[in-house]
């Protein structure tokens, strides 16, 4: 794993600074703490940071193919790079590393930017094509790494992380409006946005090419999930191939030339890691795990289960609210307003792992793929009920009613009447986006300062969420949600967190259960097998409830949180009224106090339960303390 960034200038002509080079690549040194790498000729400039894993002593980058006119820098890990290479050396290519990177320039001169069709990984990359001048970037099919790209008249930048781009001394630093609006709706910044204007991602599955004569190309969609069921298998049949792909991915996530361990929470999909992997490793595996004080957090004593089962080498560390403390290293580290809260605890294994190896798999992915997810049983039950009743009755009768029902968020979902009725009113992939929203309207418009709220007119941040939804058959509701959170969810949240949480230590997450290949299969197990009267995950749960504990299958699923809503009411209250609440806090341009303050009060006293939409505040409140201090801050704008 490692970090990239460079500069494409319009000017072919115009030198590229090599101290703004190395400032970029500078900013992203704890992606890559053991060697660093420049390459630039003028009009270009790459700046590479490696986490040495494979071809420890010969893989340094930037690469170049044999005659130099390709260069490439990359992020991640090529899985099936040796079968490709091995092609290409019967094709007459001359190889001068044992590195993956190397494939890359290789492929190319085989099949131009279509040479990420080949790749089996988690990969960002950028190509310099000499001959054409061009610049070829690509992103992995799910979003595991990132890639971030600024354009402006003169130049483009692009890099692993934000800061990489904020470290060239001539950056656009306008926030974007619409961007803020879907950091409340979500917890964070969803799509091809970030918080400042001028600055996207490249979405997953993506490449672009780049001319310096035309910075205005758009980038092209090369792969996408597609939720097909096929119902000629039966049950065992499907069980059977889990296994099997599973076992195939998790052998090639394991290749590395320093030690691999694993994370275990005790959930469902690390201990399938665990156990598919602890076979495979030479000695124990190692294991590490996170918990709480507070036992209905912890899961602690299940990851032990698996530990034991498996001999892994097994190490744990428990999470205080002191780890709040941690909060202005989180803000550094992820450069956008993030408000899941279980990016402290991520932080945290991935920093006890870090003390061990270089490289970690974890079981992320798997609740995407099978259907693990609480909420999927929960919607599947208002889609069923959805079904029996007229739309007319719903929109006309249910609609208007969820509008006047009063809100009870303190109490469990099953009885929140309020959020029952508004989702019956509406069609599946809206009744699933309302399901998302961390903060829905009205509320989010009057967290909003009023000038902000003003520019937003009639955006909608759960269209991203709806469109993604209609990618999958209309009668297949778990599938068109499995979509969403593929397109959404996974990407800009799961994968964010987990890539800046262990790249901040210098450790590589690989995630088996994120093979595309994988993930191509599970598309294809009809949603009867997935969530089966109303137990999650079923088909994974009997394909591994005789290799797994009992106690550790058949469970209720634990989401990996941090008892958010009582820290807010004692250990965080100072912070939260220092950092948002006072009156000259920078957080005051962008956030309505007053709405704040009301809601605050509501959830101290018990009447309101607003612990995410709190937290979010303060994590926007501590980013705005470090981002829009003077003259960080040019102007606040929306997207045009």
């Amino acid at each position: 794993m490692c970090g990239i960034a460079g500069v494409l200038y319009a000017d072919p002509s115009r030198p590229v600074d090599p101290r703004v080079l190395k400032a970029m690549a500078d900013s992203l040194a704890h992606r890559g703490p053991d060697a660093e790498g420049f390459w630039a000729e003028p009009g270009i400039g790459l700046a590479h940071r490696r986490l040495s894993i494979i071809d420890l002593t010969g893989g340094d980058q930037p690469i170049a193919n044999e005659d130099g006119s390709l260069q490439v820098i990359y992020n991640g890990e090529i899985y099936n790079y040796r079968q490709l290479r091995a092609d290409l050396e019967k094709q007459g290519h001359r190889f001068s590393t044992h590195s993956d990177t190397e494939t890359l320039v290789h492929l190319y001169e085989e099949w131009g930017d279509h040479l990420v069709d080949k790749l089996r990984g988690m990969f960002a990359f950028a190509l310099w094509d000499r001959k054409e001048r061009r610049l070829v970037l690509g992103r992995d099919r799910v979003g595991i790494k990132p890639l971030y790209l600024y354009r402006d008249d003169e130049k483009v930048l692009f890099g692993s992380e934000l800061k990489a781009i904020l470290a060239h001394p001539d950056v656009e630093r306008e926030i974007d409006v619409a961007a803020l609006e879907e950091y409340f709706a979500f917890g964070m910044v969803p799509g091809r946005r970030s918080i400042f204007r001028k600055i996207e991602k490249l979405a997953p599955a993506h490449v672009v090419t780049i001319r310096s004569n035309a910075r205005a190309a758009s980038p092209r969609r090369y792969w996408q999930l597609r939720i097909e069921p096929d119902h000629k298998p039966s049950a065992d049949e499907w069980q059977e191939a889990i296994r099997s792909k599973i076992e195939e991915a998790v052998k090639a996530h394991l290749i590395a030339d320093v030690p691999v361990g694993a994370f275990l929470s005790g959930g469902l999909d690390s201990s399938v890691v665990v156990a598919s992997a602890a076979g495979m490793s030479q000695g124990p595996l190692q294991t590490f795990s996170i918990g709480f004080r507070e036992e209905s957090f912890s899961e602690l004593p299940y990851a032990r289960l698996v530990a034991e089962q498996f001999g892994t080498s097994h190490v744990e560390e428990i999470v205080t609210p002191d780890a709040v403390s941690l909060l202005d290293r989180l803000t550094h580290f992820y450069d956008e307003p993030f408000a899941d809260s279980s990016a402290i605890p991520t932080f945290l294994v991935s920093r006890l792992a870090r003390q061990k190896v270089k490289v970690a798999l974890s079981g992320d992915g798997g609740d995407e793929a099978f259907g693990g997810y609480s909420r999927y049983a929960h919607d599947l039950k208002e889609a069923a009920i959805r079904g029996w009743l007229p739309a007319w009755l719903r929109r006309a009768a249910l609609g208007p009613l969820g509008r006047v029902w009063p809100k009870a968020d303190w109490l469990p979902r099953r009885l929140r009447a309020k959020t029952l009725l508004t989702n019956l009113s509406m069609d599946s992939g809206a009744a699933y986006a309302n399901t998302l929203t961390w903060c829905r309207q009205p509320l989010r418009r009057q967290l909003l300062a009023a000038d902000i709220a003003a520019e937003l007119n009639g955006h909608d941040p759960e269209q991203i969420v709806r469109c993604a939804h209609a990618l999958a058959p209309a009668d297949d509701p778990l599938g068109g949600m499995i979509a969403a959170d593929v397109e959404t969810i996974l990407p800009d949240d799961f994968l964010v967190k987990v890539d800046r949480a262990s790249m901040a230590h210098g450790l590589e997450i690989r995630p088996p259960l994120l093979d595309h290949e994988l993930l191509e299969l599970a598309a294809r197990i009809p949603s009867k097998w997935k969530v089966r009267e109303g137990e999650t995950k079923w088909i994974v749960k009997k394909a591994f409830q005789n290799r797994l504990p009992g106690a550790v299958v058949w469970r209720p699923k634990h989401g990996f949180e941090i008892p958010i809503d009582a820290w807010l009411r004692n250990s965080l209250r100072e912070q939260f009224e220092a950092a948002v609440l006072d009156p000259s806090a920078k957080v005051a341009d962008l956030v309505n106090q007053a709405t704040a303050r009301r809601i605050y009060r509501a959830h101290l006293a018990g009447t309101g339960r607003h612990g995410s939409v709190l937290w979010s505040l303060l994590i926007l409140a501590r980013w705005a303390d470090h981002y829009l201090s003077s003259p960080q801050l040019e102007s606040i704008g929306s997207r045009s």
